[in-house]
């Protein structure tokens, strides 16, 4: 490790310290580096085109943006909740379970966690506390832990950054995560009626069964996005960047044809409003970019995985201290930067010990799901606190159990591997 990538990773850490943006931390950092190797800003440059221009890819990440803002901004969301009031809202907690429902739905649609925290979550949070069974705390923490399920059923911003760095296939990728999602639901389901019942968590209003149908037809529409998205990726009909164009435009349709809920006035500040969370996003990637050619010149990846191959360490032991990291890094970064710059020192090795990538990258992303929740950094506490008003600390408190199942559902996922690869298996995946 030379003399410039220590003074590299001081400049990183200490301006991350300070609360800059990271991306603009990674861009200070590489800037430093080049100094001390006496290289031209050119080569960020060039680093910086060639990556964007190789990542045809990218494009996904602000149209799954737009998606997911235009379907907030009009009346989809509260079509969603609707119907799965009247499908799970009749049992004990049954808000809870809608919670989650909706989440699972949603994260077909939008692809980012604060998407949907920020979207559906501050409706269904008003609509619990209103009820006066559930506590603003409980009802914001099972809010932002159901909102991790958002990034792992596709489409998946996170999945499509890790298919950036790894080399794997997005399709194959977001096949993987179905059922660690529905796994996540079911874990957050279980433990939301443990405490319904524990805590005597009155039922809630019952929908009749005979308006079912129409609620259904409702939200009929919106719950065909999902079926769309995935049908055009994996019928062979569309690539995952072109399918990520067909959400844009379905949404767009949706809510300004069929349901007539967009103004113009309420477009602009949509496509605004995208372009800046996009803007954000392209900044970290692109100081990632230059990064990741820093850390190919100091030959860290090479170096890593040899050292990991002397070390003897089985598969499964490597997996679990990957994770344990991973964990402990998520509480104080974000989901992105754990992708871009950390994940990537790890995949050499990955190849030495004969995991598979595709694997690896879901148990990553909902690793990193769950670091979205968990204190002290915890980005979904902040939005759930920001667009509720609701104190972190009553939410911290009560989002604790949460935590520990989703770290259940984690270890079974990394000790089964199965459960993450039997769905790309069925559609022709080799390994």
């Amino acid at each position: 490790m030379s003399t410039a990538f220590l003074l590299c990773l001081l400049a990183l850490f200490g301006l991350a310290a300070v609360a800059m943006p990271i991306g603009y931390a990674m861009l200070v950092s590489a800037v430093v580096y080049l100094a001390a190797k006496g290289q031209g800003l050119g080569i960020a440059g060039e680093q910086l085109m060639q990556g964007l221009y190789d990542s045809f890819v990218l494009l996904a990440v602000p149209l799954f943006i737009v998606a997911a803002n235009i379907m907030n901004a009009g009346s989809i969301s509260e079509r969603l909740l609707a119907f799965c009031v009247a499908v799970v809202g009749r049992f004990r907690g049954g808000l809870g379970h809608v919670n989650v429902v909706a989440s699972l739905i949603f994260s077909g649609m939008s692809g980012s966690a604060v998407a949907d925290a920020a979207g559906i979550g501050k409706i269904i949070v008003e609509m619990m506390v209103k009820t006066g069974r559930y506590s603003r705390g409980y009802a914001a923490a099972i809010t932002a832990a159901s909102a991790t399920i958002g990034p792992i059923i596709p489409p998946s911003i996170p999945m499509v950054i890790y298919a950036l760095v790894s080399d794997q296939s997005i399709g194959y990728l977001f096949l993987a995560g179905i059922l660690p999602g529905l796994l996540m639901g079911v874990v957050l389901m279980a433990m939301n009626a443990a405490i319904a019942r524990r805590r005597g968590f009155a039922t809630d209003e019952v929908v009749p069964v005979r308006q079912l149908p129409r609620l259904t037809l409702r939200a009929f529409p919106a719950l065909m996005m999902p079926v769309i998205l995935l049908y055009g990726i994996y019928g062979g009909i569309t690539t995952p960047t072109e399918a990520a164009a067909v959400a844009a435009l379905y949404a767009l349709l949706l809510a300004g044809l069929v349901y007539r809920a967009l103004s113009l006035g309420t477009l602009y500040g949509i496509f605004a409003t995208s372009a800046r969370q996009a803007a954000a996003v392209g900044i970290v990637i692109g100081g990632a970019l230059i990064f990741n050619y820093i850390v190919a010149t100091e030959n860290i990846p090479r170096t890593l995985g040899v050292w990991i191959d002397g070390l003897g360490i089985p598969p499964l032991a490597f997996l679990f201290v990957v994770m344990a990291m991973l964990l402990l890094l998520g509480c104080v970064l974000d989901a992105s930067t754990i992708l871009l710059v950390i994940v990537p020192l790890f995949l050499p090795a990955c190849r030495v010990l004969g995991i598979d990538l595709v694997h690896f990258g879901v148990v990553v992303v909902v690793n990193c799901m769950i670091g979205l929740i968990t204190p002290p950094y915890g980005i979904l506490l902040f939005v759930i606190n920001a667009v509720t008003g609701i104190p972190l600390r009553a939410i911290i408190v009560e989002v604790l159990p949460f935590i520990v199942v989703l770290l259940v559902a984690l270890v079974l996922l990394v000790v089964f591997p199965g459960i993450t690869l039997w769905l790309p298996r069925q559609f022709g995946y080799p390994f």
